[in-house]
C-alpha cells in the first residue's frame, strides 16, 4: 500500500517536454503528501498542448528547468514503486533526463492502467483513461493537471488493490504477466493483413489501444505496424472516434503550425476537443515504448 504516483504535462508533442509534474504518496493505503511544480522545458509550445492543460511560456518563464528541478524529483522517487497511468509519464522522465544527461534515479515502475484492465473486465479493452476511471469510482478529479492526474491514479490503484486484494508489491509481476486471454500462435504474428492495419496482440502493454499513424516515418509503414501490433495496440488506417493514438513521423512532429499538419493529425485534435481519449505522440517517443 506504499507508492507514489506521478504524472507529467509537456509542451510539445516530444514527451521530454515537461512543463508540469505532479507526484502523490501515499503510505499504508493513505495519501500522505503531494508536491507539483511547473517546469520550463526550454522549447516551444504547441498551441494544441496549450488549449489541453493551459500553461504556456508565461506560466513558466520564472519556473526551474529539468535539469534544475530533478534533484526534487528524484528524492521522492527513489527506491519507490512509482505509479504512472499508462507507459508515457515514465518515458516522458526518462526522456527528460536523457535530453539533459542525467542519470535515472533508481525506481520500479507500475503502470496502474494495466493493473486497471486486469482488475475490471468493462475495461479491459476500453474505458480505462482516468476521467472515466474518476466519474465510475466517484472521485474528485480535475483532468489535464499533473497532480490531481497523479493522485487520482494513486487512488484508482487503491480500488484495484482493495478490490483484488494483491498489494502494490505484487502488482509489480502480476501487471506484466499474460491475460487470461489465450496467446495467438506465434504463426498470426507473422500473417498480418496488408498494407499498414494490424491486429493487437493481447498480451501486450499497449493491448486495448487503437492506433494511427500519419506522416513521413523513419522506417517502413509496415514494420512500424508490426512493432505497434507486437506491444498490442490494434492499428487502423484512418482516424475515427475509436482512436485512441496518434503517432505522428518525426519530421512531421516539428511543424506545429496548422496548415502544416496532416487531415488525421488536425481530425485528431478536434476529436479531442470534443472530448475524445486520444493521445498524440511522435515517432521516437512511440517506438522507445514498443522496444523496451
Amino acid at each position: 500500500m506504499d507508492f507514489v504516483a506521478i504524472d507529467v504535462e509537456t509542451a510539445n508533442p516530444d514527451v521530454s517536454s515537461i512543463c508540469q509534474v505532479g507526484i502523490a504518496s501515499f503510505r499504508n493505503g493513505e495519501l500522505v503528501d503531494s508536491w507539483e511544480s511547473l517546469v520550463n522545458p526550454e522549447g516551444e509550445f504547441s498551441s494544441f498542448n496549450i488549449s489541453i492543460h493551459g500553461i504556456d511560456e508565461r506560466r513558466v518563464r520564472h519556473a526551474p528547468n529539468w535539469r534544475a528541478i530533478y534533484p526534487e524529483v528524484a528524492l521522492r522517487l527513489q527506491s519507490r514503486i512509482v505509479v504512472s497511468h499508462t507507459p508515457f509519464d515514465r518515458h516522458a522522465v526518462t526522456g527528460a533526463c536523457d535530453r539533459c544527461s542525467l542519470a535515472v534515479c533508481e525506481c520500479r515502475w507500475l503502470d496502474s492502467a494495466q493493473v486497471v484492465r486486469k482488475t475490471w473486465l468493462q475495461f479491459s479493452r476500453s474505458g480505462y483513461g482516468l476521467p472515466n476511471l474518476a466519474a465510475y469510482f466517484g472521485i474528485s478529479y480535475q483532468a489535464h493537471d499533473a497532480l490531481e492526474d497523479a493522485r487520482c491514479a494513486g487512488l484508482v490503484l487503491l480500488r484495484a488493490i482493495a478490490e483484488t486484494k494483491i498489494s502494490a508489491e505484487q502488482w509489480l509481476t502480476h501487471a506484466t504477466q499474460p491475460s487470461g486471454l489465450v496467446r495467438p500462435a506465434t504463426s498470426h504474428w507473422k500473417s498480418f493483413p496488408p498494407p499498414a492495419k494490424r491486429k493487437g496482440n493481447p498480451n501486450g502493454p499497449l493491448f486495448g489501444e487503437i492506433l494511427v499513424f500519419t506522416g513521413s516515418l523513419s522506417m517502413t509503414r509496415e514494420a512500424a505496424a508490426d512493432a505497434a501490433a507486437a506491444a498490442g495496440c490494434r492499428v487502423d488506417d484512418g482516424v475515427t472516434k475509436h482512436t485512441t493514438m496518434l503517432v505522428v513521423g518525426d519530421q512531421d512532429t516539428q511543424r506545429f503550425a496548422v496548415h502544416k499538419k496532416s487531415s488525421k493529425h488536425l481530425k485528431a485534435e478536434q476529436l479531442i476537443a470534443n472530448g475524445q481519449r486520444l493521445r498524440i505522440l511522435c515517432e521516437r517517443d512511440f517506438m522507445s515504448i514498443v522496444r523496451q
